[in-house]
């Protein structure tokens, strides 16, 4: 607001004082005041144009500007022809006129076809090559595993950054007392030394650090901000706090239940049952690929294969739970 009061008060006083200082006759202080009112009112124009500028997006901007620019490019060069017009003119006086004219009609086709066209011109790709495609792992995708033999796949290539802290956090599973936390540490720690051997992905690590965020998901959600990256990860809780913070989230769990085939009700299928449910009569068998299969009326049936029918799926954080009813006993498992 006082740079606009600036505005309106320079070229009021800059309109009086051109008038004031330009004009001799005897009615110097009313044209002085027209001078002040028509610097006012031009002040009033480019508050108004300003504030139609802000509306517009910076890709038209620039590209009316250039599209002026060559406008008067093109006036100019017609400015030469007409050089040539105003020598062999019986009356030179509207020569100015006609330049006016060129240079108005072609800056304002310049600047309103290249605000207009700017918009059909594709720009993703050049932006694509400079946006940086980082992902971070963290240390539960490490240790479970499956993202090795998603980059032996081909699925992922490119760099994979490793932070420091998440490399710490590994070491000390791996030298836990405890058995099966240090079977697991030792296994992350095969994982990436796989992973650095592959020819497919590229293991960077990162030094940066955060010593005032306690926790190693803390830190992860920090540095995937800075860096603008997307964080690789199986774990469901910091999933969900990475989403709100605006981190764009690679799950494999999600990967792998998207992977995993599409089951409908009615659908027939033969599976073992290999246990008991939790709710009485229940059986419980699995599919190849993990799922679940809940079986009606197959409590007795354990270490048998049986022919079901799908009567519903669920889809849960841990997976996919399909739900059948107990069609007939095909025979006994061997």
């Amino acid at each position: 607001m006082i740079i606009k009061i600036i505005l309106i008060l320079a070229c009021s006083i800059s309109g009086y004082a051109i008038v004031y200082y330009t004009s001799y006759d005897s009615f110097l202080i009313l044209k002085s005041i027209a001078g002040l009112i028509i610097g006012l009112l031009i002040a009033l124009l480019v508050i108004k144009i300003e504030t139609d500028i802000r509306k517009l997006s910076l890709k038209i901007i620039v590209g009316g500007v250039a599209g002026m620019i060559i406008g008067l490019l093109i006036a100019l060069i017609f400015s030469f022809g007409l050089n040539f017009v105003s020598k062999i003119s019986e009356n030179e006086q509207a020569v100015p006129w006609i330049y006016l004219l060129v240079t108005g009609i072609f800056s304002y086709l310049g600047l309103v076809l290249g605000s207009k066209k700017i918009e059909e011109i594709n720009f993703s790709r050049l932006e694509s090559k400079n946006v940086n495609d980082y992902r971070i792992l963290d240390t539960s995708v490490i240790i479970e595993g499956r993202i090795a033999d998603i980059c032996d796949s081909g699925f992922i290539e490119g760099d994979l950054m490793v932070p420091r802290f998440v490399l710490n956090e590994l070491q000390l599973v791996a030298d836990s007392s405890d058995s099966m936390k240090r079977l697991r540490g030792r296994r992350g720690l095969d994982v990436l030394n796989h992973l650095q051997k592959s020819s497919n992905v590229n293991i960077k690590i990162v030094e940066e650090d955060f010593p005032k965020i306690k926790g190693v998901d803390g830190k992860l959600v920090a540095l995937a901000k800075q860096l603008n990256a997307k964080l690789l990860t199986n774990d469901y809780n910091l999933n969900k706090v990475a989403e709100l913070q605006g981190i764009r989230v690679l799950n494999i769990n999600e990967l792998a239940n998207a992977m995993k085939p599409v089951v409908l009700p009615g659908e027939q299928m033969t599976v073992k049952i290999v246990r008991e449910g939790k709710e009485a009569g229940q059986g419980v068998a699995y599919l190849d690929d993990g799922t679940m299969i809940i079986v009606d009326n197959a409590q007795k049936l354990i270490n048998m294969n049986v022919k079901v029918a799908v009567t519903s799926v669920l889809q849960t954080t841990a997976g996919r739970m399909i739900f059948s009813e107990l069609k007939e006993v095909t025979d006994k498992a061997s």
